[in-house]
């Protein structure tokens, strides 16, 4: 794996309030690396930043030699990077395949925009079945489908999820977790916001903690698991329970 994503001294402000101080990690190709920490931490804060949507105060945002924090959204979406945001923002009175086909509006997604919705009704069966529905008509569970797919839609080098479990029941998140296990397993590289942090750990490779704006820890996400101020913190495990 090589270096891919370098998010370097990263700070962002809304307004007087300072969200992320000196924000550092990295991405490898082919990983799926998870960001967790507790709500408020600044996580959809800095998946923003990296989409374009949130402006630096310091630091850069690289996609191999490509700076990103030099570009608008729009531009950097057309570097492939590709972002799934929290509560999913489709559009609900356009139909599924009307939600898909604007997922592919940059110019390197349209030249193969028909054989990547092949692909996605293949990962979503059931967005095919259903591609003439309104989005405001279907489940939680099924707009989170659809939501993936427009992003897929977009051929994403860097697919970044922001909360994809939010709200949903527990088969419906063990299924988006593997429809994410399985696109990576196909050369998608992830990085991932998630709550549950047990779940995102361990569907990923690497995870950092982002606790009040800061990098408070780092490592291999089954070492993590393992580990006991984690265990405590974010996944509801004292030592004591273990015994």
């Amino acid at each position: 794996m090589s270096d891919f994503l370098r998010i370097q001294d990263v700070s962002v402000a809304y307004g007087d309030i300072q969200a992320l101080w000196d924000v550092s990690l990295n991405v490898e190709e082919g990983e799926i690396v998870a960001l967790i920490g507790p709500n408020g931490a600044g996580k959809t804060t800095l998946m923003r930043a990296v989409a374009g949507l949130n402006p630096l105060k310091s630091g850069g945002i690289h996609l191999g030699d490509k700076a990103l924090h030099t570009l608008r959204a729009h531009q950097i979406a057309e570097q492939g990077v590709i972002l799934v945001p929290e509560g999913r923002r489709l559009f609900g009175g356009l139909s599924v395949l009307d939600n898909l086909e604007l997922g592919a509006y940059s110019k390197r997604a349209r030249q193969v925009r028909a054989e990547t919705l092949k692909l996605v009704y293949e990962l979503f069966p059931l967005l095919a079945d259903r591609k003439l529905q309104r989005a405001n008509t279907m489940s939680g569970g099924q707009q989170q489908m659809l939501a993936i797919g427009r992003a897929l839609m977009g051929v994403p080098r860097l697919l970044m999820l922001d909360e994809p479990s939010l709200g949903l029941g527990p088969l419906v998140v063990e299924s988006i977790f593997e429809t994410i296990k399985r696109m990576n397993d196909q050369g998608v590289t992830v990085f991932l916001v998630e709550q549950n942090a047990w779940q995102a750990l361990e569907l990923a490779h690497r995870a950092y903690i982002l606790e009040q704006g800061r990098i408070a820890g780092t490592g291999l996400a089954q070492e993590l698991l393992r580990d006991d101020r984690v265990k405590q913190a974010y996944l509801g495990i004292s030592p004591a329970a273990e015994v």
